[in-house]
């Protein structure tokens, strides 16, 4: 069922390092949610693994001194949910990633799997690009942090070299304080389905409700790698808070998307879903916030 040629439990992230220069045809396994279900299918006959799944040092949420939230990829998607910090300070991600696979898939499934896969379709994606997250990245030249932006950098590819691997997710304190936000996911089914689309949105509101400080917004499913849309961006900052304004950033965001026709959905289809779903999540957002429309 499970064709490998090898597998090497990593001891720590030095160690996982070494192993993956050591073999450099052998590709990291964490909780193995993704990795697994190649390998039944046959796709990765033959490989070997290294697995980080045992590395403690890579597990759990904290906060560092300046106020930057650190998410340690070995965090399970139901850690994520209940963590006291994310429900502090970013509780949409982990509404996002509970809305991944089934209990017995956010129990195993790890958030650094679920963004190093590279699929433009995670669910934690689109959400972390809101947030604007930096990737905190260790190999044999030491640790660089990469924004998330320039860490996808083409379909199911990631700015990862063979020798390296994620050991953080960044949220700086700039890029949440004052922030409420909102995704949401559609799709076929209410669980246990990929996205067709999804959209994460996050707004900060003026002392008094009426202004839109700041608006950020991403996309699944609405080019070949999750993507923020500047244009819809722009359309708002700085402007009143009312639906005139919140219909104009909706359509804004449809001159930067590039969907593609599927069996999941047509190019279509994805266009209104973009323009429906940036409408949707910015009015709750603004909901969240205390404002009025």
């Amino acid at each position: 069922m499970y064709d490998m040629k090898a597998l090497y439990e990593a001891t720590s992230v030095e160690n996982a390092v070494e192993l993956l220069l050591e073999h450099p045809q052998a590709k990291i396994i964490a909780g193995g949610s993704d990795v697994l279900i190649q390998m039944r299918e046959g796709r990765l006959a033959g490989i070997e693994l290294v697995s980080i799944y045992k590395l403690d040092e890579l597990r759990g949420v904290s906060m560092d001194e300046d106020g930057t939230l650190r998410i340690l990829p070995l965090t399970s998607f139901s850690h994520i949910t209940k963590h006291p910090l994310i429900n502090e300070h970013i509780k949409v991600l982990g509404e996002a990633v509970d809305k991944v696979g089934g209990p017995q898939i956010r129990n195993i499934g790890t958030i650094g799997g679920n963004t190093c896969n590279g699929v433009t379709s995670a669910d934690s994606a689109s959400t972390l690009h809101a947030w604007d997250a930096i990737m905190e990245i260790t190999g044999q030249n030491g640790v660089r942090q990469l924004p998330i932006k320039d860490f996808y950098v083409g379909p199911g590819r990631v700015a990862l070299a063979h020798d390296e691997l994620l050991t953080a997710i960044l949220i700086r304190k700039e890029s949440y304080q004052g922030y409420r936000g909102h995704y949401i996911k559609y799709a076929m089914r209410n669980a246990m389905d990929i996205a067709t689309t999804g959209c994460s949105v996050n707004c900060k509101l003026s002392a008094d409700k009426k202004t839109f400080e700041d608006v950020r917004i991403a996309y699944g499913v609405a080019g070949p790698v999750p993507m923020r849309t500047p244009s819809a961006e722009a359309a708002v900052k700085g402007k009143a808070v009312s639906m005139e304004n919140i219909e104009a950033f909706a359509k804004a965001a449809l001159l930067d998307v590039n969907p593609r026709t599927s069996w999941r959905a047509s190019r279509e289809f994805r266009l209104q879903l973009v323009e429906e779903l940036a409408k949707r999540a910015l009015i709750e957002c603004v909901n969240l916030s205390g404002g009025v429309l």
